[in-house]
C-alpha cells in the first residue's frame, strides 16, 4: 500500500512538472510572447481608460463647484486688504548686523 501511494505521488508530481515545463516552453515561443504582450497592452489600455474616466469625473465635479461659487457670487462680500510694501517695512525697523 505504501508503494502504491508513493508511486501515485510520483506520477502526480511528474504530470505537474511536465505541464509547467510545456507551459513555460510555449510562453518562450514568438506566439506565446505575442499573447503575453497583447494581454499586457489590453490591461494597460483598460487602466488608462479608467484613469481618464476618473479625471473627467473630477473635472465635472470641480466645474459644478465653481459654477455654484459663480451663482452665489452676489452674496459674497469682498473686503480690501492694503499690502505693506517692502520699503515701508524696512524704514520702520533697522536690520541687525551680523555678530551682534
Amino acid at each position: 500500500m505504501r508503494r502504491l501511494f508513493w508511486f501515485s505521488a510520483g506520477v502526480a508530481a511528474g504530470v505537474t512538472v511536465m505541464r509547467k515545463l510545456n507551459e513555460t516552453a510555449r510562453k518562450a515561443t514568438p506566439t506565446g510572447m505575442a499573447e503575453q504582450l497583447g494581454g499586457a497592452m489590453r490591461e494597460l489600455a483598460g487602466a488608462v481608460g479608467s484613469f481618464g474616466a476618473e479625471v473627467r469625473a473630477g473635472m465635472q465635479e470641480r466645474e459644478e463647484e465653481l459654477q455654484d461659487v459663480v451663482r452665489n457670487a452676489d452674496t459674497v462680500q469682498f473686503r480690501r486688504v492694503d499690502a505693506v510694501t517692502d520699503s515701508g517695512a524696512a524704514g520702520t525697523r533697522r536690520a541687525r548686523r551680523a555678530g551682534r
